[in-house]
């Protein structure tokens, strides 16, 4: 693909982005693998599996969205609609099918928000206080949606270095859900507060573990230690194939932005602040998922069945 077709890569997944706030990184992702299929001009499935792929190495190196978003959602939408196959039929044909097994993936990807809330809703109980980190869109539709049953306070870590925990705040403040913004700082304060602690994730891996923003490993390590449930909201299309063992392991792309990498090169990071970091299962209570509620040792299992 040239550098045209690199441009318009881009600008289509930065459109949704920039227009729909609200879509998720790794859905931004999928829309824009699928309108590369409905675009392409390849003349052979082979062709267009390589430019599929070209796409997703794009979005992972070129913007500066979520990695662990843009690989998890990437890689589980060409899975599911490379599970058949259409020797049989020309590649007008084969692009026909794929365009509709990706507009079925996307449409059951739409619902996951509503199915978290439903599955989650049952742990929020009248007079609950909960505390919660940044800025999270399925955290924020869980909650919005558990209002309507009963009432609740809510906690908002204000989310340095870019303050999202003022957003979350601003939303749930509209949605009249009383909440309070605390610094960072306090959450140890707060903590004996609450009755548990809720966070979205960019990614969830094989462990059952989890990469959010920067802060959440702090949080749910005060959690285990007060006796307060963790737990956490996460669509299954961010379930990634990846085994970290500590926050060491965490390559730089999903710890830093591209522009950052870009800007200072893979050898000079060590000095820039990291954008996420990674909690252990075994600090991790529960995970509300549109595909159940799970332990963190059943994700290994769950992985597997969207992987096969």
């Amino acid at each position: 693909m040239n550098d045209i077709e690199n441009d318009t890569i881009i600008q289509y997944f930065s459109t949704i982005r920039q227009k729909e706030p609200d879509t998720s990184v790794a859905i931004a992702a999928i829309r824009t693998l699928l309108e590369v299929i409905k675009r392409s001009n390849a003349g052979t499935m082979s062709e267009l599996s390589t430019q599929l792929k070209y796409c997703q190495q794009l979005l992972l190196t070129q913007t500066d969205s979520s990695i662990p978003s843009v690989k998890s959602g990437c890689e589980l939408f060409l899975r599911f609609i490379t599970l058949a196959k259409f020797d049989t039929f020309d590649i007008d044909e084969c692009r026909k099918k794929l365009i509709e097994r990706g507009q079925l993936f996307l449409d059951r990807t739409l619902n996951s928000r509503q199915r978290i809330a439903e599955y989650g809703q049952e742990f929020i109980v009248d007079g609950s206080i909960i505390l919660t980190h940044s800025y999270s869109r399925v955290v924020l539709a869980l909650l919005k949606y558990s209002s309507k049953f009963c009432r609740f306070r809510v906690f908002v870590t204000e989310s340095s270095p870019d303050k999202t925990g003022l957003r979350m705040r601003d939303e749930l403040d509209k949605l009249g859900i009383p909440s309070i913004c605390i610094l960072d700082a306090s959450v140890a304060y707060i903590m004996e507060q609450v009755n548990f602690v809720l966070v979205g994730a960019e990614a969830v891996v094989e462990s059952g573990g989890i990469i959010n923003k920067i802060g959440t490993f702090n949080m749910a390590v005060l959690a285990k230690e007060m006796n307060k449930p963790f737990y956490v909201a996460s669509e299954s299309f961010k379930f990634v194939r990846f085994y970290p063992l500590n926050n060491r392991d965490l390559p730089n792309h999903f710890k830093y932005k591209a522009s950052t990498i870009a800007r200072l090169g893979e050898k000079n990071l060590d000095m820039e602040h990291p954008l996420v970091d990674y909690t252990l299962p075994s600090y991790i209570k529960l995970l509300f998922t549109d595909i159940g509620t799970l332990t963190p040792s059943a994700v290994s299992d769950e992985l597997i069945k969207l992987y096969i």
